[in-house]
């Protein structure tokens, strides 16, 4: 019986050992004599695949403006295997001129797998890059010396004019974590880095094509491999389409000189983003070619920031163009009626708590209140809202409501504009109040967030999109700066309307308080415009001076713009959010300013603030301004 098990096992042995040696038979067939893929492998050191690049989409304004386009610049290659020890290292350094201990260091960095995953001596590494053509033309004369060394033409971005920089981005080296990330990606290859240069990375880069190009024993090219049948060319990148216009652009950067924040328009129709000022700002022309690394250090450790947007990044307190939120909320949830009418002796009095105010009529009802920006009236709105126990039984529900309709607004959460580094903000929830205060808070506890302050912060973004709330009477679409990808229609995220909770009844009462506001209350300077502009100010508090904020659209019934102005440490709102905003809407609408409107662009681009000591400066009043 062993006997019989024993054969038994040597035949299986045999039948698996036999179906082995068939398969790698037939495997070595198959690469040998039908496919072309291992001859190309085992001479890979024959072969020289040539990267060609494709050109990088364009970028454009609303109105077909050239903002960014592609200039030659050439990438010195090299192959190590080719290169060893051939060439005159100082009559090469002097082609290109750099020094001897250059060359050395960039040749060791190559060859250190560390610095440079994916090495092989075989194939082109980057040895230099974004040379311009004068520098490329007196080293061509003399590459045939250097062999080993070889030419890729690239393209680098260029920008039309200076302003932008926060939107447009700009385009780098790629590092190893992007290799990692993106296998089209390999060392010396260039992605974007900020704004809608990263954000719409992979449309702007095009496909890369390539040239498989066959050597002799020497390293010398014969030409192309099986005459091309493997070449692929490369494919153009798509061109964009921003919706930001450059003129109304280059005016906010120009009056926001000298200062600190953030302007942001909208077309409240379809949400595009008309323009996006951050300031202070930097020349985005300054991030091209082999200078890049260094400005870009500098502009790092600059204490003014310029790298950061602050019109997506930088969270404030929204100060009194809060309050519109407040009045649509107590209005739909019955807190309010618009006649209802509350006292004001200088602001908001009650159990020893004081929310100070300025002098104007008073008790107050609902559109003046939001004319003449009255915290009591919105103080007494919160407090009301909280402590009604018939309607919402505890304060916890209540909070939480409130809540509810901050978030429908588009506050508390990314509004998902399609830039990168967009902050959330913040709107605090009822959880939040329970862990600060142990449990035990109610309405005046928390008072200041009915007036923006408190836990309350929004991006200048959010402030814009709650005026082109407004201006819709209830909706808003998503905030987006790319208006058309080439070739690609309009992703539908950016054409879905958002609804608040708020009835449309209460945005009415809230516009005719933005126009009221506009004709004789804290926007007034905006009744000199040539068309019925509505607005709202804010005096945020603030450690040190007041930031300036201002809030509004135009016009009133036919909304084409809706806009948000913020300077730090600004004051009033009226004395520089308001006239800075009257003037960009005037500039969008009209085309144009009105030689007096000129002449106070002049006079706000001169003004300064001194920001100097502002770092050390200590809280020092408990006012809370309109």
């Amino acid at each position: 019986m062993s006997n019989y098990n024993l054969e038994k096992r040597r035949y299986v042995i045999a039948f698996v050992a036999t179906a082995i040696v068939v398969v790698y038979i037939v495997r070595l067939f198959t690469l040998q004599l039908l496919s072309d893929d291992y001859k190309k492998n085992a001479d890979s050191n024959a072969f020289l695949k040539k990267i060609e690049y494709p050109s990088r989409g364009a970028i454009y304004d609303r109105n077909g403006r050239l903002l960014v386009y592609n200039q030659p610049a050439y990438d010195i290659m090299v192959v190590m295997n080719e290169a060893k020890g051939r060439i005159d290292t100082l009559e090469f350094c002097h082609a290109l001129g750099i020094t001897k201990e250059f060359f050395i260091k960039r040749m060791n960095d190559i060859k250190d797998y560390s610095k440079n995953p994916g090495y092989s001596r075989f194939t082109q590494q980057l040895f230099m890059s974004q040379l311009p053509s004068e520098e490329f033309s007196f080293f061509q004369e003399k590459i045939f010396r250097f062999p080993g060394f070889y030419v890729q033409q690239r393209s680098i971005r260029q920008y039309q004019s200076k302003v932008g920089a926060h939107i447009l981005g700009d385009v780098a080296e790629v590092s190893p974590y992007d290799i990692e990330e993106d296998s089209y990606y390999q060392p010396g290859d260039y992605i974007g880095k900020l704004g809608v240069e990263k954000s719409y990375e992979k449309q702007l880069r095009g496909e890369k094509g390539v040239q498989i190009l066959l050597r002799d024993a020497r390293g010398r090219i014969q030409g192309k491999y099986m005459d091309g049948k493997y070449d692929r060319k490369p494919i153009a990148g798509k061109d964009l389409t921003l919706a930001i216009d450059e003129k109304l652009q280059a005016l906010g950067e120009r009056l926001m000189e000298g200062k600190i924040g953030s302007i942001v328009a909208l077309d409240p129709r379809t949400g595009e983003v008309l323009c996006m000022v951050s300031a202070p700002s930097y020349d985005p022309r300054i991030m091209v070619g082999r200078a890049r690394a260094k400005n870009h250090r500098a502009l790092a450790k600059d204490a003014w920031k310029p790298l950061l947007n602050r019109s997506i990044m930088g969270m404030y307190p929204p100060g009194s163009t809060f309050k519109t939120s407040q009045a649509l909320t107590y209005m739909t949830e019955g807190i309010i009626t618009p006649g209802t009418a509350f006292p004001c002796n200088h602001g908001f009095y009650y159990r020893g708590l004081h929310v100070g105010c300025h002098s104007h009529a008073a008790p107050i009802a609902l559109v003046d209140a939001i004319s003449t920006s009255c915290n009591s009236y919105f103080c007494w709105g919160l407090y009301y809202m909280i402590g009604n126990r018939s309607k919402y039984k505890t304060p916890y529900n209540a909070m939480n409501t409130w809540r509810d309709y901050m978030v429908s607004m588009g506050f508390g959460y990314k509004l998902g504009i399609d830039l990168p580094g967009e902050k959330r903000g913040m709107i605090p929830n009822a959880d939040y109040y329970d862990r600060n205060y142990r449990g035990s808070w109610n309405g005046l506890t928390i008072i200041s967030i009915s007036i923006g302050q408190g836990e309350v912060t929004l991006t200048p973004l959010q402030i814009a999109n709650l005026g082109a709330t407004i201006a819709n009477r209830g909706y808003y679409y998503r905030p987006h700066v790319v208006r058309k990808v080439q070739g690609e229609p309009l992703d539908t995220m950016y054409t879905h309307r958002h609804y608040t909770m708020a009835s449309r009844r209460a945005y009415d009462y809230v516009v005719a308080g933005m126009r009221s506001s506009a004709i004789k209350g804290t926007c007034k300077a905006l009744s000199r415009l040539p068309f019925e502009a509505c607005g709202k100010t804010g005096t945020a508090q603030n450690h040190g001076r007041d930031h300036s904020v201002f809030m509004g659209f135009a016009p009133m019934n036919n909304p084409k713009i809706a806009i948000a102005v913020y300077v730090e440490n600004g004051g009033w709102g009226a004395d520089f959010g308001v006239p800075i905003g009257g003037l960009m809407m005037e500039q969008y609408l009209t085309g144009k300013l009105s030689p007096a409107a000129e002449a106070q662009a002049d006079a706000m681009q001169a003004r300064r603030i001194g920001y100097g000591p502002r770092f050390s400066q200590k809280y020092k009043s408990k006012r809370v301004k309109k």
